[in-house]
């Protein structure tokens, strides 16, 4: 597994990467092995309400405003923040990458067409888009990835529209063109191959923004009334901010934790698949 070793060289170059890698191993294991260790339901009201961190050692990051364990719902809350973001994201790549691809590749009307709709959704703020969309469709995770994937699409259409621009006039690909080859077996066997390290790099950021996009949602009140997620912990310790304020600052440093390291394994992927940085 020569590439194999020789991606793993220049990752691990860059300590940052490298902590960041640690960190996202970590948030995994939580929202894999956790539930099995916190296995009470984060909904229960376990004890009383207003626990302070440290002052129960069987609640060692105390209660909320109804009694329920704050790490029971962060751990519970690791799993359905991943999901989403994880699940978002793909849905996302799913359509930016056709529209782009289709787009750069066959240009002309398709491309006009297609770019305007790209840029009608880049039009709208984000985060506003999201919550009506979810405000209309009503909070379920279904409806919350839906609207996520519906906002941040636009960003990964584009940049693969620019690969494809880049890569069509390659030589590789004419010859493809020569010999009869068929366009969809071009663009998804081809070309799009070559599309994906700047693809791969993007999308640990998209994971972060969609977990950051379900937070401010959920923290809105527009979060699956049905799933404990970090920023429906957040929302729910918002009123009582003042006399409480580790309810909203403990499932906040687990987005922050979870955000940093998507975003550093991201800067690290890109200077290990950048092809100008690999001799460096």
């Amino acid at each position: 597994m020569p590439a194999l070793r020789d991606f793993w060289r220049r990752y691990r170059r860059k300590t940052s990467a490298v902590i960041g890698l640690v960190l996202l191993v970590f948030v995994f294991l939580v929202a894999a092995l956790g539930p099995l260790f916190v296995m009470s339901d984060p909904w229960d009201m376990a004890t009383m309400p207003f626990l302070w961190p440290g002052q129960d050692a069987e609640f060692p990051l105390g209660s909320d405003t109804l009694g329920r364990d704050i790490l029971t719902g962060i751990v519970h809350g690791s799993r359905v923040s991943l999901l989403i973001g994880f699940a978002a994201t793909l849905a996302a790549l799913g359509l930016g990458v056709t529209v782009g691809a289709l787009a750069g590749y066959f240009r002309g009307w398709i491309d006009d067409v297609l770019m305007r709709i790209t840029e009608i959704f880049q039009t709208v703020p984000t985060f506003l888009l999201a919550v009506v969309l979810v405000a209309i469709f009503k909070p379920s995770m279904l409806t919350i990835v839906l609207a996520i994937s519906a906002v941040t699409w636009p960003s990964i259409a584009r940049l693969v529209r620019a690969e494809f621009l880049s890569l069509r006039e390659r030589e590789f690909v004419q010859s493809c063109v020569v010999i009869g080859m068929g366009e969809t077996r071009i663009i998804f066997r081809q070309i799009l191959p070559n599309c994906l390290p700047p693809i791969i790099v993007m999308s640990s950021v998209m994971v972060a923004s969609a977990i950051l996009t379900e937070s401010g949602l959920s923290f809105l009140g527009l979060g699956d009334p049905n799933l404990m997620s970090w920023g429906t912990m957040i929302g729910i310790g918002r009123d009582a901010m003042r006399t409480a304020w580790y309810m909203s600052a403990l499932p906040g440093v687990a987005i922050l934790i979870t955000v940093l390291a998507l975003n550093l394994v991201g800067e690290g992927l890109n200077d290990a698949l950048n092809p100008r940085l690999k001799n460096r």
